[in-house]
This record gives structure tokens, C-alpha cells and sequence, in this order.
């Protein structure tokens, strides 16, 4: 009951719990499946500003800065980190970049940028290119024998980097081709970097193109990434505060470390981590109240045992905006949705007694 009581108080402001979520960003995201995929493209297109590939290296310095594992303020590389103990080596900002007169034959010679998504696949083109929210910090040895390689499960590697990645024949799936594995602590990571490259670029940047395994049911959505953007949950610390530094510099946000669980509304499978606290809700029948029909187009009504009962009703966003509120309506009696566009909401349903309990209406 007191998990009711407090249902709203998570609505409005479970956006902002996680993570500095500017006020409204995810106003116009009320779909679900490729309506929404659709509407965050609009959201994380809008208000981008390329600031050029040379500029990578100084963005690094504040958002791939490791302040969370060894905590000494140098590269936070996901090929290289061990994030359970001391780092084999280290390279400090702006120092050993790799071709400034520096090549790499080992590890620890000098580091560069890594695409997540090889950038031979897009030709090369801007702002693909240059996009911050895929390209990261990465030793220049490592990122050669990561080579355009799809990515996918090992269980037995070629070839280990010193943090663990591994390259080698893939695993998951029907695919055998070779792949490289990155730790499991960064796996969730590029899974949502992957996320965001293909619902921001689209057919440039197919998740098949590089990744391995099935893909989920009717749609381009590899498995294997739905897999880890559920298995490792985004990083509180490390994924939060590059992706809110992002924004500040470049002006947009990856919505998948936002919310995760925006996974499985668009491309389905198992649910992943919900960080609004609203959008993977089961549907409370505490209070006896049902919502009928569900999905609904034109109109719906609450039911109850009670057909003189009086009851509020708030319907909101998946994004936790308010879009109706009827302060006062009996039970059974008919309530007009026609304006509310197709996609997901909140419907909190308040009885006499003060008490709430909070359930999902879809509109088709």
C-alpha cells in the first residue's frame, strides 16, 4: 500500500533521480515500438552540435576521466580498464596519443579513438564520425585487434588483452565468424552506445552490421544487446556523468542510459532495468479498479464493484508529464482519450479514501 502512496511522487520525478535530465527533454517521447525509436531520434538529433574530431581528445579529459575506479584522473579506457584491481597501465590526457610520432606493436604504446561502430561501415561521413556518444578513448593496440570486428561472445580466445577482452570465434548464436568480446563490466555500455547509433542513424548504422547472433523477433534489434544492456546496468557513476556531460558540450543525450528499459518497449525481449520507476509497472488490482479496454483507442473506463464510486484520475506520459486530469468521475462511467496520441501512459486512479495505485494504459 505505501508503495501506491508514493507511485506519483516516483512518476514526476523519477527521471531526474538517476540522472540531470533537463526538465521536458522527453516530453514528445509517447509512443512505443518504432513510434518512440522514432520520436527519440527527433529528441537526440535536435540541438547536436558537432564540435569537429580533433576535439574528441580534450571532451575526453572530463568525460572518459576514470574519478571511479583507480580514481587518479587518467584515460578511462574500456579495453584496458580492470575494474577490480590496479590497471596493467595507464595513460595520462593529451600524453602518447597515437600517431603524434607514436605507433603501437603492444599494449601501452599509445591510445586513440575508437569507433563502437567501425566508422568504414558510414564511410567515414560526419556527424557519424565525430559523434562523442560512440567514440571513445581506447589503446591504439587494442582498438588494431578489435580490427571491424562484430561484436559477440568468446569462449575461446585468440587473442586477450590484458583487461580480458577477447577475440575469437563467436558463440552466441548460429554466427561462427570471429568477434571480439569486450569485460562484462563495459558490455551494458556498448550495448546502449549501439542502441543509440541506430536510432539516431538508422539503416548507416544497422546493429547487424556489428554485432552477432539472432536478431529479436520483427525487428533490427540484435539479441545479444538487449542481452547486456540487461546483464549490466548502467553505471551510476561512469555512464551517468559522461552521458550529462554530453549533453552540456554537445548538446544531446543517450536515452538508453537514461532508461534502459526504453530497450523493451521499442525492440521487446525480457524487460531491462526501468530507472523512471513508471514504465515497467505491473498493473495494481489493490484497490479492485481495471481498466477497460486496454489497449484503448477512442475511450476507456475504471471499473469497480462499486459503480457509485467517485474517483480521480491522472493520466500521464511515460516521460512523467500530466496530459489529463479528471478530478472527479464515477467508476464505470466512460472517459474520453480521443485527443491523446497512440503510445504508452500512466494512469494514477485515487479513491475516496486518498488512496492511489498506478497502472499502464496502451493506446493504439
Amino acid at each position: 500500500m505505501l508503495k501506491n502512496i508514493f507511485s506519483i511522487l516516483l512518476l514526476l520525478v523519477g527521471i531526474q533521480i538517476h540522472a540531470q535530465i533537463p526538465s521536458g527533454y522527453y516530453d514528445s517521447a509517447t509512443g512505443s515500438g518504432y513510434t518512440l525509436k522514432s520520436q527519440l531520434k527527433t529528441i537526440i538529433s535536435n540541438g547536436h552540435e558537432d564540435q569537429g574530431y580533433g576535439a574528441l581528445y580534450n571532451a575526453y579529459v572530463t568525460s572518459d576521466n576514470d574519478t571511479f575506479y583507480e580514481n587518479d584522473n587518467t584515460v578511462l579506457d574500456m579495453y584496458s580498464e580492470n575494474p577490480t584491481g590496479t590497471d596493467s597501465y595507464n595513460y595520462n590526457h593529451n600524453d602518447r596519443n597515437c600517431g603524434s610520432g607514436l605507433n603501437y606493436d603492444s599494449e601501452n604504446d599509445c591510445y586513440n579513438r575508437e569507433h563502437i561502430f567501425p566508422q568504414g561501415f558510414f564511410n567515414s561521413q560526419v556527424p557519424m564520425r565525430t559523434d562523442i556518444h560512440h567514440v571513445v578513448p581506447s589503446d591504439g593496440y587494442v582498438n588494431s585487434r578489435r580490427s571491424n570486428y562484430p561484436f559477440g561472445e568468446v569462449s575461446n580466445a585468440t587473442w586477450t588483452s590484458n583487461n580480458g577482452s577477447k577475440v575469437g570465434q563467436n558463440t552466441y548464436g548460429s554466427y561462427s565468424g570471429v568477434v571480439f568480446e569486450p569485460i562484462d563490466e563495459f558490455k551494458g555500455d556498448i550495448a546502449r552506445m549501439m542502441m543509440y547509433m541506430y536510432t539516431r542513424y538508422g539503416e548507416r548504422c544497422l546493429p547487424s552490421l556489428n554485432g552477432s547472433g539472432p536478431l529479436q523477433s520483427g525487428n533490427n534489434m540484435l539479441q545479444v544487446y538487449l542481452q547486456w544492456n540487461i546483464e549490466d546496468p548502467v553505471d551510476t557513476t561512469f555512464e551517468d556523468q559522461r552521458n550529462n556531460y554530453l549533453e552540456t558540450v554537445y548538446g544531446n543525450r543517450n536515452p538508453f542510459i537514461d532508461n534502459p528499459y526504453l530497450a523493451t518497449i521499442i525492440w521487446g525481449g525480457a524487460p531491462a532495468e526501468d530507472r523512471w520507476g513508471n514504465l515497467g509497472i505491473e498493473n495494481n488490482n489493490e484497490l479492485g479498479f481495471t481498466i477497460y479496454p486496454n489497449p484503448a483507442t477512442e475511450s476507456i473506463a475504471i471499473s469497480s464493484s462499486n459503480s457509485q464510486t467517485n474517483i480521480s484520475v491522472i493520466i500521464y506520459s511515460i516521460s512523467g508529464k500530466k496530459i489529463k486530469e479528471v478530478p472527479s468521475i464515477k467508476a464505470n462511467q466512460s472517459m474520453d482519450i480521443s485527443t491523446l496520441g497512440s503510445g504508452i501512459y500512466i494512469i494514477t486512479i485515487e479513491s475516496p479514501e486518498k488512496v492511489r495505485t498506478t497502472q499502464k494504459l496502451v493506446i493504439k
